[in-house]
């Protein structure tokens, strides 16, 4: 709170006529990443909506990856937060989804999606001339021969012009929701 207070400039008991302690504050900032990703909309497809709150969850948490670890944590969700939650469900629930589907369909989603942030967080690259610095000093302890397909993937794959690990997100949410749909279907 005292650094807070001194990046604006105020007194730091000053902040307590605006917020009960720190985590209320915390439960502020996090309802406004909430704030920030795309609901779906009422009565549209879900494999759509899902695709489409799951693209602006992973970009909310791009802008805000301090957040990550935050997001699903709070035990004072502010309103946009349930929101978020109730329109999720609602949209599951509206496609047809039972209450335990929706349960497990939410919770593979977001599994994903802030498993995928907080790889792509953590990853020691950005860029395919890193990913090629980084695969040399990784490999370069050891015989190229005794692991093949780490380089063949390395080397025709993520070393290629304008790869980005990035792009694997939207594949992999494709390949989730397709199975969602294929399971929902043979029931």
């Amino acid at each position: 709170m005292r650094s807070l207070a001194q990046a604006l400039g105020v007194a730091p008991m000053s902040l307590y006529r605006h917020v009960a302690n720190k985590d209320d504050l915390v439960d502020g900032i996090v309802d406004l990443v909430f704030g920030e990703i795309e609901l779906p909309s009422p009565g549209a497809d879900w494999k759509m909506a899902m695709r489409q709150r799951a693209i602006s969850l992973r970009e909310a948490l791009s802008r805000h990856p301090w957040a990550i670890g935050l997001m699903e944590s709070r035990t004072n969700p502010g309103p946009a937060s349930l929101r978020h939650h109730d329109a999720v469900i609602g949209c599951l629930r509206a496609a047809g989804f039972d209450m335990a589907t929706t349960a497990h369909v939410y919770s593979l989603l977001d599994s994903y999606i802030y498993g995928f942030a907080l790889t792509k967080m953590n990853l020691p690259f950005e860029t395919a001339e890193e990913v090629a610095a980084v695969a040399q000093s990784m490999l370069a302890p050891f015989p190229v021969d005794d692991y093949p397909n780490l380089v063949e993937f390395i080397t025709d794959h993520a070393m290629q012009p304008g790869y980005d690990h990035g792009d694997e997100f939207e594949h992999g949410l494709d390949v989730i929701l397709d199975g969602i749909e294929r399971g929902r279907n043979a029931v």
